[in-house]
């Protein structure tokens, strides 16, 4: 595809999430991965113009039964920004999102650069519980390797809970709860069988990540819808919990998410 076409793309896809107008899967002419990402780059451009600022990296298909499922070998990656920051105990409002869903994950903050062939956990300043809500700009949640790949990986928001120092990570419990009750349990094995894993893939991926960088390790357990008035906690063992409430009533304003923020790294 010509650049133009790939910048056509972005444009789709920023306008389905500002506006919360899904677009349809297989409409994007996508095919290559190549081309998805430099559209991802052209998507993330477009909302670092509007004062959207960089403040973390996300792994998606970090669950290996996932990848099979998908048909892919490899791990696929995106950006958070602080506008997508929601503070643990807040509220966050749903009205700007398409068909949102959360899941549970480990979050790392970098105390150092991390660095491609570098020691991973040598990088990692503290380790937090976070939940990632996800928001496909494709209707149905239905599109292929490249298309999820363009949309910033469905990237909508995060919440962080407290920071700790690193300890073992290896096969920690993680529950997810919505509204007190258990809607998914899972480990941190599922992160391609240790969360440190993810880390070195993510530098293998990015290149190169600037110390007070958070990294979003990728699902423990599959994600689940959403909904509006819902108190979502997420308890990983040793580490803690985070939690926030969505607003009972949608405002449907499309413009950036209204939502109680703490500045990366506090908690």
């Amino acid at each position: 595809m010509r650049a133009t076409d790939l910048e056509a793309v972005a444009a789709r896809l920023d306008e389905a999430a500002r506006h919360a107008r899904p677009i349809a899967g297989g409409s994007t002419g996508l095919t290559d991965t190549g081309e998805a990402y430099a559209v991802q780059e052209a998507l993330v451009a477009r909302m670092t113009a509007r004062g959207d600022r960089i403040t973390g990296f996300k792994l998606g298909f970090t669950s290996l039964a996932k990848m099979r499922q998908m048909g892919v070998s490899d791990l696929i990656h995106g950006r958070i920004t602080d506008r997508m920051r929601i503070a643990d105990g807040g509220r966050y409002d749903l009205g700007g999102l398409i068909h949102p869903r959360v899941e549970p994950e480990i979050a790392f903050l970098l105390g150092d650069t991390l660095r491609p062939g570098g020691d991973p956990a040598a990088a990692v300043a503290a380790v937090a519980p976070a939940l990632e809500v996800i928001d496909s700009r494709y209707d149905g949640f239905v599109f292929s390797l490249p298309e999820v790949i363009a949309d910033n990986t469905s990237a909508a928001g995060y919440a962080v809970g407290p920071w700790s120092a690193p300890g073992d990570l290896a096969g920690l419990g993680v529950l997810l709860e919505l509204d007190g009750r258990l809607a998914q349990a899972g480990s941190t094995s599922a992160i391609l069988g240790h969360p440190l894993r993810a880390l070195a893939a993510a530098a293998r991926l990015a290149g190169e990540l600037p110390a007070g960088t958070v990294i979003l390790a990728g699902a423990a357990t599959a994600a689940v819808p959403l909904p509006p008035g819902t108190h979502v906690r997420a308890t990983v063992a040793t580490l803690g919990s985070v939690q926030f409430g969505t607003e009972e009533e949608p405002a449907g304003d499309p413009g950036p998410r209204r939502a109680d923020r703490t500045p990366e790294g506090s908690s």
